[in-house]
């Protein structure tokens, strides 16, 4: 959805306005919400929470009964939806024609008109299997009707996608998101997201395993290196040692050729696999673990599966003719 920059700007109105807008809106500068506005804050993002639910599950009335009876979506492609039993029917073949898509709201903000109005503004997150996520922006005019809040009008804009410095890096893009194990014998969390301009994939890990002396956390970058024409990932782990790796892909598995100075001097070396198996879940495993001239035993393969979105918050495959966002608020 545009945001209030562009809307002041594509109205017309004079630079002064737009600057007042700017200052009033800043944080800076606002005021402290009374009891009041924040338990009306806190009762529409309790509505978002519920839209995000229902919407994970395919419930189109239940995502319906969340706006207004006279409710009104402008989808990012320009579709115009008018009244709860369109938005309904639309939710409806949105979710038989995209089974299993999810949404997340990423860092919505709520500003208080009056006591019966609120503008919410933020951005959708649209996850489907065996595709990259694809994000909007959206803004909705929140009205209280009979002391519940309720969607008035949500219009969605699509985020430009900003292609990678290497189409070699996206053959990586299905890591982006958060993971955690499946296996009864290891604990394995991971967040993976893109830095700025998609240019390498920050790989924030916490692993925890037989054979492994303590819990291991740290940070991996990974991007392409053009002198070497191959994908390589720099690692920083919680002992203070740090390390890097060389990706080479065959089939549907990623092996990770990784080399390791701890923090006493010494060198150490692992091959880790991951095995992509589908969308949301993968393999990891690590062999010829070695510190010095010592073997150390094998990490046998953990199941890593995409977490569900926890919270309403949850990059970038394109629709349909119809986006599933937040509308997907979309």
């Amino acid at each position: 959805m545009s945001s209030s920059v562009f809307t002041f700007v594509a109205s017309g109105r004079p630079l002064v306005a737009l600057t007042a807008m700017l200052i009033f809106t800043n944080p800076l500068f606002a005021a402290e919400p009374s009891k009041a506005e924040q338990s009306d804050q806190d009762a529409i993002r309790a509505g978002i929470d519920s839209y995000v639910a229902a919407y994970n599950r395919g419930d189109a009335k239940a995502v319906a009964a969340l706006w207004s009876d006279n409710g009104e979506w402008v989808s990012p492609s320009g579709q115009r939806f008018q009244g709860k039993t369109a938005i309904e029917k639309e939710m409806q073949t949105l979710f038989t024609e995209n089974r299993g898509v999810r949404i997340e709201v990423i860092n919505p903000s709520i500003r208080m008109v009056s006591a019966q109005v609120a503008i919410e503004e933020g951005t959708v997150r649209v996850i489907r299997a065996s595709e990259p996520p694809s994000d909007s922006t959206y803004l909705a005019v929140d009205v209280k009707e009979g002391g519940r809040w309720k969607l008035n009008t949500v219009r969605e804009t699509d985020v430009p996608e900003t292609p990678a410095a290497s189409s070699q890096l996206q053959d990586l893009a299905w890591l982006v998101g958060e993971w955690g194990d499946q296996s009864p014998d290891a604990e394995v969390a991971a967040k993976v997201s893109w830095t700025k301009n998609k240019t390498f994939l920050s790989y924030a890990f916490k692993v925890s395993a037989p054979g492994m002396d303590d819990e291991l956390e740290g940070t991996q970058i990974i991007g392409w290196d053009p002198a070497a024409g191959t994908i390589r990932s720099w690692m920083f782990d919680s002992d203070g040692g740090f390390g890097e790796g060389i990706w080479t892909k065959k089939d549907n598995c990623w092996i990770v050729k990784f080399s390791q100075v701890l923090t006493d001097g010494r060198k150490a070396s692992a091959t880790n696999i991951y095995t992509l198996i589908d969308a949301n879940t993968f393999t990891w495993k690590s062999i010829g673990r070695k510190v010095g001239e010592d073997f150390l035993p094998n990490i046998d393969e953990v199941k890593i599966v995409r977490k569900a979105a926890s919270t309403p918050a949850t990059n970038s495959a394109k629709a349909a003719e119809t986006n599933p966002k937040r509308g997907t608020k979309s």
